[in-house]
């Protein structure tokens, strides 16, 4: 496995992280490991910047689906400071994954999330 291979998956790995933790302290504590002071999260539903507006992205999914936990879906694939990988949103208590699509990410040279760039592929009516 190459050193860009694993950095990949390792900021995959810290990005799930943010997104599983539960509480706002583990939810900051957790966003700060995986993304730069700076960095930003984009998708259709968000456009914000910064480890505060972040973390409140994270809270308010976990309102908004309580029970349910980010998986990766398939594997993470990268190339210099950019990698890509598939996620769904799983209910825990009957394992249906009514929500899904992939994000796009780029790196800082500590491997750590300047941008990331989702997509939504799948996703309830009146979610």
């Amino acid at each position: 496995m190459s050193e860009n291979t694993n950095r990949h998956e390792h900021a995959a790995a810290r990005y799930f992280e943010a997104w599983n933790a539960t509480g706002p302290a583990a939810v900051e504590k957790a966003v700060a490991a995986a993304w730069t002071e700076d960095g930003t999260y984009t998708d259709p539903l968000a456009d914000v910047r910064g480890h505060e507006q972040i973390a409140a992205v994270i809270q308010a999914a976990h309102e908004q689906f309580p029970g349910f936990v980010f998986r990766p879906l398939g594997a993470v694939d990268g190339h210099h400071d950019t990698a890509r990988f598939g996620w769904e949103l799983v209910d825990e208590a009957d394992g249906s994954a009514p929500v899904a699509g992939f994000d796009v990410v780029t790196l800082d040279r500590e491997g750590r999330i300047q941008q990331v760039l989702g997509f939504i592929d799948r996703m309830p009516a009146g979610a």
